[in-house]
């Protein structure tokens, strides 16, 4: 992590592209992110970690190296011409990396790669930004689930003056949302007053917006849970660097946040127009709309959402309430009797 840190004080692009972010802070102030630079070089960092002492078999144990294929025996770098993030265990100790491509890497680049999993690192289990912000969970802000570490730390920057309350980003390391971390999330302090998901207005943001709505809703958190939306070129991490940005930002996902299971719903429906462009030009074509949305009504965590998602559905299908009570009731009629049958 020194390594990668040294690095970044005096790599001239990446520290531009930081700025340019409106994360220059991070380049200035060490603590608490660490962010760092991995240069392009094939084995850099393998040639400084041998010259200290360290072994082939630590370093890729470590997930730092990698073996090639054509030579075994020869280790190159996991992460090239990369901004570094590291991400921490709950203690604080760094296990892996989340590395985001260069802004001079080609189109066929991936955006970010992660460490592999290695006996300390699992990324399925950890969020990033969890021990860097252990004072504002202690203190209940609000969690709010972002795609990638650069929104986690556009959401820190946009609170870097509030002492009292406000929203806390966390990622997932590079991965969908999982079981555990859904679980880690519903453990937060402050969890118990709702949690937002705040993910890119793009198809794989809006599936990742479901994702997280089936797996925190088994959970059956105290709070709401709710989403933020933004527009298709504004995520977080867009929206600081814009005039007024700080303040956008937090109306994005405190003030103007709905609730979750209306964007699944939009979502949902969404998808069945883009199949069918047609679908909601004639009565069958509504009501089958209708019975394709009607699930998620018994998806809803109290009686008053249940009628306010029925309510969206008919108007956003321009089906009547009555259509909506129909379909309920034969839906509720057939998983009784798929039950009674499998019973």
């Amino acid at each position: 992590m020194s390594y990668y840190r040294a690095q970044l004080g005096h790599a001239d692009s990446p520290r531009a592209y930081l700025a340019g972010r409106g994360l220059g802070v991070v380049v200035q102030r060490e603590r608490p992110w660490r962010v760092g630079y991995a240069p392009p070089g094939w084995s850099s960092l393998t040639r400084h970690l041998r010259a200290a002492g360290f072994t082939a078999e630590e370093l890729v144990g470590a997930g730092l190296s990698a073996r090639t294929r054509v030579d075994p025996d020869r280790l190159v770098d996991v992460f090239r011409d990369r901004i570094m993030f590291p991400v921490r265990d709950p203690a604080g100790q760094a296990v892996g990396f989340l590395g985001r491509a260069g802004p001079g890497a080609g189109s066929g680049i991936p955006k970010y790669i992660n460490s592999p999993e290695t006996a300390i690192y699992d990324k399925g289990r950890l969020l990033f930004g969890v021990a860097e912000q252990q004072e504002r969970l202690a203190a209940r802000w609000t969690p709010v689930l972002v795609e990638g570490p650069a929104d986690v730390l556009a959401v820190w920057l946009s609170y870097s003056r509030s002492r009292r309350t406000g929203a806390v980003a966390l990622a997932p390391c590079g991965t969908a949302l999982t079981p555990v971390q859904a679980a880690s999330l519903r453990e937060l302090p402050g969890a118990a007053e709702g949690m937002v998901a705040a993910f890119d207005a793009d198809p794989a943001g809006r599936g990742a917006v479901d994702r997280a709505w089936q797996l925190l809703r088994q959970l059956r958190p105290p709070g709401p849970l709710l989403v933020a939306e933004f527009s298709a070129d504004a995520d977080p991490a867009d929206l600081l660097r814009r005039p007024n940005g700080t303040a956008q930002l937090r109306a994005a996902l405190q003030r103007r946040a709905r609730p979750m299971l209306d964007a699944v719903v939009d979502h949902r429906l969404g998808r069945l127009v883009e199949r069918h462009s047609r679908l909601l030009e004639d009565i069958d074509g509504r009501c089958a709309a209708v019975r394709l949305l009607v699930p998620l009504l018994f998806e809803a965590m109290s009686p008053d959402e249940a009628i306010r998602v029925a309510r969206r559905i008919a108007a956003h299908t321009g089906a009547g309430v009555d259509t909506v009570a129909v379909a309920a009731l034969g839906y509720l009629e057939d998983e009784l009797q798929r039950v009674s049958l499998t019973a």
